[in-house]
């Protein structure tokens, strides 16, 4: 099998598209809406409610096994993407896992908006980050992945209620250790490798689209 059909095949397996949700709250025209928030009022993007409802179900998940002490889950692994011709275009791949550093459960894990499995509001998180890059009158200069990110998504920023280019989805799903991962001769694949495969596989095939910037080839910057 070539790496395009290993990512289809797992993609089919996993249900990605069938479960797949918009990541963003939009109207029709793919506008992106915004909302104020903290003290400063800075603008944040909006995360859709079919999002939330996907990774507080899928987090629970792993809350509820970390309670009961199963063990049946690592944590979570998750994919921000474009659909075309029924097939997957990655843009971000991540995780989030079940044991902080202390080995208590982890605070990415809860679903606090801030934190909220890496997607938070606050600042080093997806959204707050995003946010920086995206709307006006944040305080903090944002960070260059993050402008990366926010150049790729819309069509010009910085904006109020910047426009999408696509519509742009989200999946996640609890990942069991003893799962199938992307390459089946590696048999159960854990979630740190999994992640390690996912990235290295998506970012060999659309090496112009993936925003990672840990595990794919370094890239040239090119100038806007």
């Amino acid at each position: 099998m070539s790496r395009q059909e290993f990512w289809d095949a797992f993609c089919r397996e996993h249900r990605v598209i069938e479960h797949g949700v918009p990541l963003f709250e939009t109207d029709d025209y793919l506008r992106v809406q915004t909302a104020a928030h903290g003290h400063d009022q800075r603008l944040l993007l909006k995360r859709s409610q079919q999002m939330e409802s996907l990774l507080i179900g899928e987090a629970e998940k792993v809350r509820r096994d970390f309670k009961e002490r199963t063990g049946k889950y690592d944590g979570l692994i998750y994919m921000m993407f474009w659909r075309r011709d029924d097939r997957v275009l990655p843009l971000y791949i991540g995780k989030a896992e079940k044991f902080g550093r202390s080995g208590n459960l982890s605070a990415n894990i809860q679903t606090s908006k801030s934190f909220f499995c890496r997607w938070g509001d606050r600042d080093a998180y997806h959204i707050g980050n995003l946010s920086a890059a995206t709307c006006p009158g944040h305080a903090r200069d944002p960070e260059a992945n993050y402008v990366k990110w926010a150049r790729t998504l819309f069509v010009s920023t910085p904006s109020a209620a910047p426009l999408l280019k696509e519509q742009t989805y989200f999946w996640t799903t609890a990942w069991s250790p003893e799962s199938i991962g992307i390459w089946k001769e590696f048999g159960a694949t854990n979630l740190t490798f999994l992640e390690y495969l996912l990235i290295g596989v998506g970012s060999s095939i659309f090496p112009d689209l993936i925003l990672n910037t840990e595990g794919t080839n370094r890239r040239p910057q090119m100038s806007s």
